[in-house]
């Protein structure tokens, strides 16, 4: 295949599914990763801004300063909400990162009204940069919807992308296709040393033996966190594990922590290769979340019956909130992306079963989405809808008078959407 052909065909694959997610990471070993890029600034129906990190973007504030000023360059109004903040605030953009994230995010969401794509180039020169991490991880939950974003990197970000995959968040692409499974590198064996369940209350398999030798409740909390993202440094442990306590203190207590882990394992689990923490390699390691996103995506990405399996088996190892009993910061914002992640496999199931003509079998699944959680109005609709199609138009009015009421109570206001269905359901 010529390159011309490759790149034609990357590209293709990179259009097809930036429709599925708001943000796009260029995986590493793509050989394409540049070519793409540039591709992006060829296409006449693509809207495209760009930034490169540069040596500088080190921290924060270097970061924001050399960011606005790029974008400034492409959209002469970029920056007028930024440069109104107070004089102290931009002599230190850490003070107050929320402050300074909305005003980014409504930046961006003034670029255009049309889907657009913001290119993030060079993003391995912010690998030692937590606080540039944490603000595009946050920043990739706020992204306005017409915005695509897209990472170029020579290293694998230190994003939590198995979360951000199964909230169908982000993809990740090689060349022409899309990776599916060993987001993290390698990790499918014949046999494993460790087992590791985090979806329910959380527990640790080691050579089949479940480990109970924790000391407390922090060692094992330390490890799960470690396997969130491909490698995390001493500071992001910190400060998601001991926020009140001053460095020294928090470091003092985290190689306590640690060293409680390697005692319950009775082995050196968490190692520290090049300034970062990292799950020790020579350990063969099943986790149940690695397991869950990858059948995710076997669902989202093929038909019929396998789909259909995918979907069965994504909710089998669904066996509760994740890490359920526990709510520090980062363990709420996982357990929110694991549920979503479920209840498309329930909701996908659940149609599956109209489609064969098994509508009190989808009912079931349908309320129990809803029992995972009553926020979310797409499940509701669909259950009204299902209602009304199995000619029990009663208890459709009757669940959507329910849901109003509750949501009511809860000062919460229905979207125009689900009137409507109310609505039609009622003519």
């Amino acid at each position: 295949m010529s390159l011309q052909s490759a790149v034609s065909s990357a590209y293709d694959v990179f259009l097809e599914h930036a429709q599925d997610a708001q943000v796009v990471l260029f995986h590493p070993q793509s050989r394409l990763r540049s070519v793409l890029v540039a591709q992006l600034f060829q296409d006449p129906n693509t809207q495209t801004f760009y930034y490169a990190l540069g040596e500088n973007d080190n921290n924060l504030q270097s970061f924001i300063e050399g960011f606005a000023h790029d974008m400034a360059t492409q959209h002469p109004t970029f920056g007028r909400h930024l440069y109104m903040l107070p004089y102290e605030l931009h002599q230190n953009f850490a003070a107050d990162v929320d402050r300074v994230l909305d005003t980014i995010v409504q930046e961006i969401s003034e670029l255009s009204d049309e889907p657009f794509v913001l290119v993030l180039d060079e993003y391995d020169r912010s690998d030692d940069a937590n606080d540039i991490n944490r603000f595009v991880e946050y920043l990739a939950d706020r992204l306005p919807e017409q915005c695509t974003l897209v990472i170029n990197s020579r290293t694998l970000p230190r994003l939590p992308w198995l979360a951000m995959v199964a909230k169908k968040q982000a993809v990740i692409i090689q060349d022409d296709h899309l990776i599916t499974q060993d987001i993290h590198g390698p990790h499918q064996h014949e046999n494993y040393n460790l087992e590791v369940y985090a979806l329910g209350p959380g527990f640790v398999r080691l050579n089949g033996e479940q480990v109970d030798t924790w000391e407390g409740h922090l060692p094992r909390l330390l490890f799960f966190y470690a396997l969130d993202r491909p490698v995390v440094t001493r500071a992001e442990i910190c400060d998601a594990f001991w926020p009140n306590l001053d460095t020294d203190q928090a470091v003092n207590v985290f190689h306590v922590t640690k060293r409680r882990l390697h005692k319950a394992l009775d082995l050196d689990v968490l190692l520290h290769i090049e300034n970062y923490y990292q799950i020790n390699p020579e350990l063969t390691v099943y986790y149940d979340v690695v397991d869950f996103v990858e059948t995710l995506m076997r669902g989202r990405y093929s038909t019929g019956d396998e789909q259909f399996q995918a979907w069965q088996r994504a909710v089998e190892l669904y066996k509760g909130p994740f890490l359920q009993g526990h709510d520090e910061t980062w363990i709420v914002d996982r357990r929110e992306a694991m549920r979503t992640g479920y209840l498309e496999a329930v909701m996908g199931m659940a149609r599956t079963y109209v489609e064969r003509g098994k509508g009190e079998t989808a009912l079931k699944l349908y309320r129990s989405a809803i029992d995972e959680d009553y926020s979310r109005e797409d499940l509701h609709r669909e259950l009204m809808l299902l209602y009304n199609e199995l000619g029990r138009r009663g208890e459709a009015v009757a669940h959507y008078q329910q849901v109003e009421k509750i949501f009511n109570e809860n000062n919460m206001t229905l979207s125009p959407k689900t009137i409507d269905v109310y609505n039609d359901i009622m003519a």
